[in-house]
């Protein structure tokens, strides 16, 4: 299994990482929030951008991006463009996609950038081609919050990330009963044990919370965790998340 390192963070070994989403609206907000993630213990923090007033406007984007950047220092950024089908804030143009993801991977300001895996095989090649000639590693994902697929389509979605090429495969889904949970679990253990020659992230939201907590025993590499306002249902309070993930993993490595 290999791992993927950025700046001082390794991703698929210990205990997993956590990721703290952003979802301000202003750059002043986005900065401040910044600010406020430097007193929390976490791994990477993610700018959910598609919440951002002036998303837009490629110039704005990056001129915010290198001041979040001049405030978090050296922990990682995830850049995340989410879009309206896949529980994202706004609707965008896939030419204006790649142009965003092209230019925040070019800028050196962010370490990983999200690529939604259905946006069209073109789409995604040229998102993650570019990306990558940039220096940046792509997290490749996919949400469904309406249900959750079966396992073998679970395993057929994650496989197909990794095909493509992206870093680190990522799925969500929305739980209906607890048999739902236990299918995106399985589907993480197979996926992990028999085809991931990288790390992946996989949860189950809502009330499928205990996906986020037992990562690191299935396969899942990363969590996420909130400061105040969460960007997906399910998340808790970053503190109690890495207690538990401390607990779980001095456990599993006694």
């Amino acid at each position: 299994m290999n791992t993927v390192k950025v700046r001082n963070v390794v991703i698929g070994e210990g205990t997993p990482k956590v990721i703290v989403p952003i979802v301000a609206a202003t750059a002043d907000g986005i900065v401040a929030k910044g600010e406020e993630l430097r007193a929390h213990k976490l791994d990477v923090v993610e700018w959910r951008v598609d919440f951002y007033n002036d998303v837009y406007e490629i110039p704005c984007v990056l001129d915010t991006l290198k001041k979040l950047r001049a405030v978090l220092g050296d922990t990682p950024i995830l850049f995340t463009f989410r879009t309206k089908k896949e529980g994202g804030e706004k609707e965008i143009d896939m030419k204006l996609y790649t142009e965003l993801n092209t230019a925040v991977a070019g800028s050196g300001d962010a370490d990983l950038v999200d690529v939604e895996i259905f946006s069209g095989d073109d789409v995604v090649r040229a998102n993650i081609d570019a990306i990558h000639a940039a220096g940046c590693k792509v997290v490749g994902s996919n949400h469904d919050f309406f249900g959750t697929p079966v396992k073998s389509d679970l395993i057929y979605r994650l496989r197909k990330m990794q095909d493509m090429g992206a870093d680190i495969p990522k799925i969500a889904v929305m739980p209906k009963c607890a048999e739902d949970v236990l299918v995106l679990l399985e589907a993480t253990r197979e996926m992990h044990e028999c085809f991931a020659d990288r790390p992946l992230i996989t949860m189950s939201m809502s009330h499928g919370v205990v996906t986020r907590l037992v990562g690191e025993y299935f396969g899942s590499a990363m969590t996420f965790g909130a400061v105040g306002q969460v960007s997906a249902p399910g998340q808790i309070p970053v503190e109690q998340l890495q207690e538990v993930l401390s607990v779980i993993h001095n456990s599993l490595n006694p």
